[in-house]
């Protein structure tokens, strides 16, 4: 048996998941060869380190411990969590720090602008926490990010991965109406799964959300992930898939969901990388204008290139409609 102790925090003995401390330890099988990555140790990972420290940020890819922080590190990729460090959700996948959250910091738009301007940043990405304790689900703040970058680095493509904003009437309408570039909202994984893995969310409500988007701002590109091996049916797979595609969705994400402590929920089977081609293919199938599966995909992973993947595909699908629309 272990507990999870918080030892980041300037409190170093408040376990990181209360929730978790009194649960038993879940057996998971062996990671196989392909869950393998390089120890985070370059100069750019280094830099990168520094000047989210500087500006005393937040990133998702150190609470959740990202298996890819080492390459896009390297590369000076980050992708900021604003917030806090502290979610009012107890997801039984996810490594983030759950408890009560402190006040927003106000300056923290300024420094996540900074950080951009400083790492030279062609596409961000920008996450949160859940904040069930805010009356807006921290909407507004999301907004006034965007709008920071806008200023600091105005050609730089903003992508947002946001909570569901579930009971936050009007939260989605704000953070669309700031002009994000592409709007990402995971579902996760299957709704049978739900009670058990994302506790407090609904896959309807998820699903809805990312429907009511386009609707909003037709050009802006949406985006949902998926992990696998949790338990789910492959058929369950297919119809997320279906029901993302009928949200109008365009951007799916496929990856291997590795388990951060033996307390969180168990790795029932790790997928092989020739059953995420055949998702890949699947997706692709239902028209999804990109698909990005495999073991290590996540939903930040690689965004930069993909975000010009996508405009591309979009171009692709425009240029018969602007032909057609041409006078003769």
């Amino acid at each position: 048996m272990v507990t999870i102790v918080d030892t980041l925090s300037q409190k170093p003995l408040r376990p990181r998941h209360p929730e978790k401390v009194n649960r038993p330890d879940n057996a998971s099988p062996p990671k196989p060869d392909w869950i393998r990555v390089r120890a985070p140790n370059t100069r750019g990972y280094a830099d990168t380190r520094n000047i989210v420290k500087e500006n005393g940020l937040v990133t998702v890819c150190e609470e959740a411990g990202c298996p890819n922080i080492g390459e896009c590190w390297d590369k000076k990729h980050a992708t900021f969590m604003i917030m806090g460090d502290t979610c009012t959700r107890a997801c039984a996948f996810c490594n983030v720090k759950t408890g009560m959250p402190g006040a927003l910091d106000a300056d923290e738009p300024e420094h996540v602008a900074e950080a951009t301007f400083k790492l030279g940043l062609k596409h961000v990405v920008v996450t949160s926490v859940d904040r069930d304790d805010l009356a807006d689900g921290g909407a507004s703040h999301f907004e006034s990010c965007i709008e920071a970058i806008r200023a600091a680095a105005p050609q730089t493509t903003i992508e947002v991965l946001t909570p569901d904003f579930r009971h936050k009437p009007g939260a989605v309408e704000a953070v669309v109406a700031a002009g994000p570039d592409v709007y990402n909202h995971n579902v996760e994984t299957v709704p049978r799964l739900y009670r058990r893995i994302r506790p407090g969310a609904s896959f309807e409500h998820s699903v809805q959300l990312l429907a009511r988007v386009k609707p909003l701002a037709p050009r802006c590109f949406t985006k949902s992930g998926l992990m696998v091996g949790l338990g789910e049916e492959p058929a369950e797979v297919l119809r997320v898939m279906d029901a993302l595609r009928e949200a109008d969705v365009d951007f799916l994400t496929i990856g291997q969901y590795l388990r951060p402590t033996p307390r969180h929920a168990e790795v029932v089977r790790y997928v092989t990388p020739d059953e995420f081609e055949e998702l890949s293919a699947e997706a692709r199938a239902r028209g999804f204008l990109l698909v990005a599966s495999s073991p290590l995909t996540r939903s930040s992973y690689h965004a930069d290139r993909d975000f010009e993947r996508l405009r591309s595909a979009r171009a692709r699908l425009d240029a018969p409609l602007a032909e057609a629309a041409s006078p003769t």
